[in-house]
């Protein structure tokens, strides 16, 4: 895995089409969590219970425009919530090179490294509406 620098070159993904050049510029690429299942030993289980009701460790994934990964951390309990990841992957050599930032849920904090939706604005409901005339 190979994170990007200030030199990379901006995705085709984002260059070539009109609706995200020049908006998403400088964006690198995008973060989320993810629970995968998990089977840990039984003293620690109630640490690994996500708010699904499963037990599962949560991971913490950067992947570029190109679907690449480009970091991961993995490991931590289902009940750790995205946004403490975040945290740890700072302290842990993820770093956002300058000027650049990445796309992210509501799940983590506001930040100039990410771009993360509004709170409370509901986004595309009349595309979705529309989407059954079609």
């Amino acid at each position: 895995m190979r994170f990007p620098t200030e030199d990379t070159p901006v995705s085709s993904q984002i260059r070539d089409n009109p609706k995200r050049w020049p908006y998403f510029k400088d964006a690198i690429g995008a973060i989320d969590g993810s629970h995968i299942h998990a089977y840990p030993p039984s003293f620690s289980r109630h640490l690994y219970y996500n708010r699904k009701g499963f037990i599962s460790q949560n991971c913490l994934f950067v992947c570029d425009f190109d679907l690449n990964f480009t970091f991961a951390l993995t490991g931590w309990e289902g009940s750790a919530s995205d946004a403490r990841l975040w945290g740890v992957a700072r302290n842990d050599g993820l770093n956002i090179p300058p000027g650049k930032y990445l796309l992210a849920d509501s799940g983590f904090p506001s930040c100039k490294e990410l771009l993360i939706p509004y709170r409370g604005v509901r986004y595309h409901l009349a595309e979705w509406g529309r989407a059954s005339v079609r």
